[in-house]
Formats: structure tokens, sequence, C-alpha cells
């Protein structure tokens, strides 16, 4: 089996979902922000190229504006962005619209990108499903993302909910979901990781719900 040729995606590790408008409650901000950078670590230890993400909005916006406090990355984050391969700025969700991401990757000969950060349920989600039309295989790191409580005129959910929803969303079609110490020893062995897809989380989903 050919090994994965491998890329982390590092999204939107900024101050915005610490101390911003958007805290991320699920799971536990200091712990996946520590998975984060166990993965930036990995990575670089496997010389697997790092991309650094950031939310850019105009000066003034009232969340990730362009020059403010919470638009930095988290300090656990700046502390590793010298191992950056590259660094971009998105002003979308996805992490390939409107930038030049696919085309740095394809460059470089990728197939496989791995996706930590924030939001679980926006910009990983949208990256992950925008990735397929793009020919990458994704991974997700259940414990380095996170999301937060959502409530609307639609519903009201826990961000437990929306994370634990999602991980087992993006395993049954877009994604390989793992944690990161999993992640990590296949990314040491040259292995993918395991995926599962639509026809077998729905069988399987029959058989237990």
């Amino acid at each position: 089996m050919t090994a994965p040729r491998r890329a982390l995606i590092v999204i939107d590790v900024q101050q915005e979902y610490f101390d911003g408008l958007l805290p991320i409650q699920y799971p536990a901000r200091e712990e996946s922000v520590a998975r984060i950078c166990q993965a930036i670590d990995a990575a670089a230890l496997a010389d697997a190229p790092i991309v650094l993400v950031q939310h850019e909005l105009p000066a003034g916006a009232p969340v990730f504006a362009s020059g403010s406090a919470t638009f930095q990355h988290h300090p656990g984050v700046a502390a590793h962005e010298g191992k950056a391969a590259k660094r971009i700025g998105k002003q979308f969700g996805s992490v390939f619209a409107g930038t030049d991401l696919a085309a740095w990757l394809r460059d470089r000969d990728i197939d496989t990108i791995t996706l930590v950060g924030y939001m679980t349920n926006n910009c990983v989600l949208s990256s992950a499903v925008e990735a397929e039309p793009h020919g990458f295989a994704v991974e997700v790191l259940s414990d380095a993302t996170g999301a937060i409580d959502l409530a609307n005129e639609a519903g009201r959910v826990s961000a437990r909910q929306v994370h634990e929803t999602l991980m087992a969303i993006l395993h049954s079609n877009w994604a390989a979901v793992a944690d990161t110490d999993t992640w990590t020893a296949a990314l040491q062995a040259g292995k993918p990781l395991d995926k599962s897809n639509l026809v077998v989380s729905a069988a399987q989903g029959r058989n237990v719900l």
C-alpha cells in the first residue's frame, strides 16, 4: 500500500475562539489546542508540510478583524509559526475557497490533508467537504478540533452534540476520523487511517439505533 503523502492543515486557531465572541466549548479548548500543537510537532518530525490558516475580515468586523487581538493565533500555535511551510488567509469557511491551497498541495504531490482547528461545525466541515472534488483524501482529528453551542430559530444543540454528530457524519463519507495519538502512529508508520463509508455506516446504524 502506498504511504499517504500528507499535509497538516491548521485551521483558524485564533484568539477569537478563546477570548472573542466564539469560544470553543467542546472538546475543552485548552485540551484541543494542546492536541493541535502535538499534531504540529508530529508533522514537523515526519517532514509533513504544515499549513497555517487564519480567517481574516476587514478591520472593525465583529469577529476575526484584521489586526485585532482576536485575529492573532493562540500563543501555543503562534510558537510554532516558524514550522509552517505555508500561511494563508481566508474569508470563507473552506480553506480552498478563494485561496491557492489546492494548487499548492498538488505542486507538492500531496494526496491527503489532515484537518485540525476550528470550528468543527463550520470551517472544518466545509473544508472536508470541498476537498472531495479537488481529489484529496481527508483526515480529521477529533480531539484537535472543536465546536460551539448553537441556538437559533431552527433549534438548540450543545457543542458536544454538534461535535460528536459531525465526527460521525464526516467518518461516514468525507473523512477518516481519529484522535491525535492514533493519527501520529499512522503518520510515523506511513499508513492511512481506517475510514468507514456511507453504506457500512448506514448498516451499522440500523443495527445499533
